[in-house]
């Protein structure tokens, strides 16, 4: 039997020798390694997407993989794809890494520089380890059979873009579609969901910071089940708390949200940190709110640029949504992809003040009307991001109804 082997090696002449390496081993097949954590899991997701046998049987991590630390990275891996089995490559192989490594999820630990014999014990056990998995999910009728659910970030050139707005209106629309959704509010400091939606819970994300493990029933405790039928994990009400939560902590919380449901919107607000950066980095869509004005779009140059340096998201990776367009402004889509960078969303969204203006002081953002021309804009652009459920003849399904109407996507996306 062939074993499919990806090494993750950041340093080039690292990668040569572990590739030359492995290529010596009876029934190996490597892969061409890949250079950071991100270029990793995409890979990962898009392989896993197509068929779990499409993974590969064993992933070498080298212990100066980057932007994403060995550790966390071995650690996401496992929980995304645990299929796979992991194998940390390091010049430090003591007894207080190994154990560290373990409850990482990895299936071993090779010492540099490289033995053979070591090398192939340790691959030949991690693929026999993953081969056995795989035929137990096999059977399973509830098995994973891919990197889990959607994560969507969205994020704001500034302050007062609409960024809440977009994230709770997304969220809805995925919902009344028939998927399972979460909601997750990253604006830390500030996060305004639990009053868009009129909710009052003590619970937090910052309840989760400090847990090593999540399970599915700590998580279920630490979400607030609202009426619309969407999860809401919430920020802190206690600003300082957010501090808690780091991006070790939001790399386990995304990845139990992930697998937990269909569809997961995270708002992560206007300022950075390393919390909403792990997010953005983890993120299948990011998206990034403007308004069409100089600042706004400068601010969203800035946020594009400073995601390029710390290797988090490169701009054609992100999608720029226009909030508050008008045809007859002077900064126009097309001006605003160019400026960023980015690709800009086919749905623009118009302003509304006063569509949304009752809602958000009654705290009722589910109930804002289905003949809105904002609501319409973000269902649509649901619709164009595939948060919704197609049905066999290729209709968006789902309708929403609150109190005041109802609307549904296909219909919102046609429009």
């Amino acid at each position: 039997m062939t074993t499919r082997i990806l090494p993750a090696v950041g340093e080039p002449d690292a990668a040569r020798s572990i590739t030359t390496l492995l290529s010596q081993l009876p029934d190996a097949e490597p892969a061409a390694p890949v250079g950071d954590s991100t270029s990793l899991l995409d890979l990962l997701a898009r392989l896993a997407a197509d068929s779990l046998d499409e993974l590969p049987e064993v992933v070498l991590v080298h212990e100066r993989i980057g932007p994403v630390p060995a550790l966390e990275l071995i650690r996401e891996v496992a929980l995304r794809f645990p299929a796979v089995g992991v194998i940390l490559v390091t010049v430090d192989a003591g007894p207080g890494l190994y154990s560290a490594v373990m409850d990482s999820g990895a299936r071993g630990l090779i010492a540099l520089p490289l033995s053979y014999d070591e090398l192939a014990q340790r691959v030949q056990a991690a693929a026999g380890w993953s081969t056995g998995v795989r035929r137990h999910l096999g059977h399973g009728a509830e098995a994973p059979s891919g990197p889990g659910g959607t994560v969507v970030t969205v994020s704001g050139a500034k302050g007062g873009v609409g960024v809440t707005v977009t994230a709770v209106q997304l969220a809805l629309a995925a919902q009344a579609s028939g998927r399972t959704v979460a909601l997750a509010d990253l604006d830390l400091q500030a996060g305004d969901v639990a009053s868009y939606l009129d909710v009052q819970f003590r619970r937090s994300i910052a309840d989760l910071a400090g847990i090593q493990d999540i399970s599915p029933r700590v998580l279920q405790e630490a979400l607030f089940a609202h009426q619309t039928g969407i999860g809401l994990l919430l920020a802190p009400g206690d600003g300082e708390r957010g501090e808690e939560v780091d991006d070790r902590a939001v790399r386990q919380i995304v990845s139990a949200l992930r697998n937990r449901h269909e569809v997961v919107v995270i708002d992560c607000g206007t300022q950075m940190n390393g919390a909403n950066a792990a997010a953005v980095e983890m993120a299948d869509t990011t998206l990034l709110v403007t308004t069409p004005d100089v600042v706004s779009v400068r601010g969203a140059k800035r946020m594009v640029r400073l995601w390029d340096r710390l290797q988090i998201r490169k701009a054609e990776e992100t999608i720029t949504v226009v909030n508050r367009y008008n045809r007859t402004t002077e900064i126009q889509p097309q001006l605003i992809e160019k400026i960023t960078g980015t690709r800009v969303a086919k749905t623009a969204v118009p302003a509304g003040y006063k569509e949304l203006q009752p809602v958000v002081d009654a705290g009722r953002m589910q109930d804002l009307e289905a003949k809105s021309t904002v609501k319409q804009a973000l269902w649509g652009l649901a619709g164009e991001l595939g948060l919704v459920r197609v049905t066999e003849d290729g209709q968006k399904q789902g309708r929403f109804r609150g109190d005041r109407g109802s609307i549904s996507v296909r219909r919102a996306r046609s429009r």
